[in-house]
């Protein structure tokens, strides 16, 4: 199912979003119509779209989109909120100044999802702090770690920093509770959801010290908290107390409706 500014979607609207990749975009889990973290989706979005094209975005409207693009679905999906420019030619990403808003659904896996074998790569996201579109660097490492017989990729920058996933926050659990890496990433919604649970901080973590944490996980919306059970070659602990703390708070969060 897609919708373009609440119409069923035609091939030639999807032509520049194809030919060019420039948005951005959020993807919300949906439980019976809630979404943790919604406000945060939507603020997201609103952020994203002013450094992407400079443009206002309502969150109301998007809101809307959702809303009619998703009432007669039960259960749990994926919505992803798309937000491009039709009308931008490659020569000219300056003109695009007049954002859509595409809306798509695909089906969410049960949680909690089985642990992760994660293959350290050397790569940072073009403007990380965006969750743009352009998403060929973070495939094409993931690609990699599949190919290697790993589930994903872990991001590694040029200071040897852990920094995030291939589409997910990481966090790591030491000998003082939770440790987000202090890193240019994402900064994810579910992340900021489970900030708020227990003693946290925030650091530079290096692939030895992460390699040398009690625990780690891979968190994003439609994963929740994902245990990751390898760092390359060195094993990592896929149960601990801390782990099924916010694992279990994140699931009681009700949600927003939409």
């Amino acid at each position: 199912m897609a919708e373009l500014n609440g119409r069923p979607v035609i091939p030639d609207d999807l032509l520049t979003l194809a030919l060019t990749n420039y948005g951005h975009f959020t993807s919300m889990r949906v439980d019976n119509q809630r979404v943790r973290g919604l406000g945060l989706h939507l603020e997201r979005l609103v952020r994203d779209c002013r450094a992407v094209f400079g443009a206002d975005l309502d969150p109301e409207k998007v809101r809307h989109y959702v809303r009619q693009a998703t009432s007669d679905l039960t259960g749990s999906f994926v919505v992803r909120v798309t937000v491009f420019d039709p009308a931008v030619e490659l020569a000219h990403p300056d003109k695009a100044k007049n954002p859509s808003v595409l809306v798509t659904v695909r089906p969410a896996a049960d949680l909690p999802l089985p642990p992760l074998r994660v293959k350290s790569v050397r790569y940072e996201r073009d403007v990380p702090a965006v969750k743009h579109s352009g998403l060929f660097g973070a495939l094409h490492a993931r690609r990699a770690a599949l190919l290697d017989g790993f589930d994903d990729a872990l991001f590694i920058g040029p200071d040897d920093r852990v920094s995030e996933g291939g589409t997910w926050n990481v966090g790591f659990i030491g000998e003082e509770g939770v440790v987000w890496p202090k890193a240019d990433m994402l900064p994810g919604v579910t992340m900021a959801l489970l900030q708020q649970i227990g003693q946290q901080h925030i650091a530079p973590v290096t692939l030895a010290d992460a390699q040398g944490m009690r625990a780690a996980f891979a968190t994003n919306t439609t994963i929740g908290v994902r245990a990751i059970s390898a760092i390359d070659d060195v094993p990592m602990a896929t149960e601990h107390p801390v782990l099924t703390k916010l694992r279990d708070a994140y699931l009681a969060i009700p949600g927003e409706r939409l």
